[in-house]
């Protein structure tokens, strides 16, 4: 039996929706795209940094658009985004709240620009009570990484 496998991200500036999509060709696996509103962040990448930074601090995440699938069907679900201010986009705290009940394994990708932060940290404190099994490390080549997740 094929071990089903979903990847998801959000993507403000198109990096890491080509690097989700490069994935989930490799892997076939399927692909689903985080979204909000459209005024919800800047097309400015300084004022979202600042956006993002209250919304965390306030504790006020964005809302998605995204229908999320029955997430029962999977057994790990890649998880990417950008590293904004060295914190996972906002938007996967709102994807992680909704599938806390999902049984299967969790990792997360992340594509950035400079300091990955304290991403990992942030993400498993999201993610709680998930399983989170790997955090990607950026020495490795990404689908190596990818395919020994789904092999754990």
């Amino acid at each position: 039996m094929t071990k089903k496998i979903l990847i998801t991200y959000y993507s403000w500036s198109n990096k890491t929706k080509q690097v989700a999509k490069k994935l989930a060709q490799a892997l076939d696996a399927e692909l689903l795209e985080l979204t909000v509103k459209n005024n919800v962040f800047s097309t400015d990448m300084y004022k979202t940094s600042e956006i993002a930074k209250t919304q965390i601090k306030t504790n006020d995440f964005p809302e998605l658009v995204t229908k999320i699938p029955d997430i029962s069907q999977y057994e790990t679900i890649l998880v990417g985004s950008p590293v904004w201010n060295g914190a996972p986009a906002t938007p996967l705290h709102s994807f992680l709240a909704q599938i806390a009940n999902f049984k299967g394994k969790i990792a997360t990708f992340y594509t950035d620009a400079g300091s990955v932060g304290v991403y990992g940290e942030i993400f498993k404190t999201w993610a709680a009570p998930l399983t989170v099994v790997s955090i990607y490390q950026q020495q490795k080549d990404i689908l190596t990484w990818a395919k020994e997740v789904i092999e754990k």
